[in-house]
């Protein structure tokens, strides 16, 4: 992304007018090359307003993220556990990029934070709609001396660490779809993308992927093929702050990785059961060239789905499976 952009939006994010003159001074630039990046986030879904004799503005506010504001709130075990911090203005896919780093022996607790994502991506190959500075896409590397096999519970101890979290900043109503949907009110607010590294038999590291809707653009919103919501719509706040929201997030994956790493999914088990989306409720259970239904009867103790069918009970495990009301 251009320097010139990024700098544009920063002085625009208080949602204060600010003239074409003014800019182009800031920014060292004509005012038809300020017009120009003005023009490019308009593409980019951002609602900036342009009012003759007075100037640009946003429509409504950004809080941009802040490394040392998001920092500076973590938790203090969390702090201790995490490593360092970045955020990008943009990037291919915070996944992405920490595997990367990972594979040049990134410190365990590191965390990527971006504006947006050219790729981000979901479950099952599904793309991870990012729009700028709308909603909180980021990542953590966390290595355990478990084999990747004794992680198969790992998404649903992150769901409840998200659910955890939306509970400290003021969220209620919501649940988790296992095996790793956060929703409210039967809508997608967000989700979780792990990628497993390391030896079948030793030590892995895993990158914890998480996406949450903030404050989604209706027209970015419009591509998503299924049923979501944003924060702004559930706390009906026209701001809701991305930076605290982030430290309580990032807070609680720590504690959960930390506490998983030492005990499994045994301290996780009640807060799954209160979350629960479709407990006692009848699903479909779809995967490549089959369908079964039944009523959901929560999870195993080794996180398998749990389904009452016309042939009794059966436990599915994690993997390329997709869960929908019946």
């Amino acid at each position: 992304m251009p320097a010139r952009a990024a700098q544009l939006l920063e002085r625009l994010a208080d949602g204060g007018f600010r003239s074409g003159e003014v800019l182009a001074a800031e920014l060292g630039i004509s005012r038809a090359a300020v017009w120009k990046l003005v023009r490019g986030w308009q593409a980019r879904g951002l609602d900036i307003q342009a009012v003759r004799g007075r100037g640009y503005r946003l429509a409504r506010p950004l809080e941009l993220l802040d490394a040392g504001l998001i920092q500076a709130r973590l938790d203090e075990t969390a702090a201790a556990r995490l490593g360092p911090l970045e955020v990008l203005a943009e990037t291919d896919s915070t996944n992405t990029r920490l595997a990367q780093l990972a594979r040049s022996g990134l410190p365990a607790g590191a965390v990527c934070l971006a504006e947006s994502q050219r790729a981000g991506r979901g479950r099952l190959g599904r793309q991870w709609i990012s729009p700028y500075a709308a909603n909180l896409y980021l990542s953590v590397l966390w290595r355990f001396a478990l084999p990747p096999a004794a992680l198969a519970g790992l998404s649903l101890a992150i769901g409840v660490a998200l659910a955890r979290s939306l509970e400290r900043f003021g969220v209620g109503g919501h649940g988790l779809k296992w095996p790793n949907d956060l929703l409210w009110d039967a809508r997608k607010l967000g989700g979780v993308l792990l990628e497993f590294g390391g030896e079948s038999e030793g030590c892995s590291h895993v990158i914890i992927g998480v996406g949450v809707n903030v404050a989604m653009p209706e027209s970015a919103g419009g591509t998503i093929d299924q049923p979501w919501i944003d924060l702004a719509t559930v706390l009906g706040r026209t701001h809701v702050s991305r930076n605290r929201l982030a430290a309580l997030l990032l807070s609680e994956i720590a504690i959960a990785c930390t506490a998983f790493g030492e005990s499994g999914l045994d301290s996780f088990q009640s807060d799954w059961q209160r979350w629960d989306a479709v407990a006692g409720r009848p699903v479909r259970l779809l995967w490549p060239g089959h369908v079964v239904e039944g009523i959901a009867r929560g999870i195993a103790a080794d996180g398998e789905l749990q389904l009452d069918t016309a042939s009794g009970r059966r436990s599915f495990a994690i993997g390329e499976l997709s869960l929908r009301p019946a």
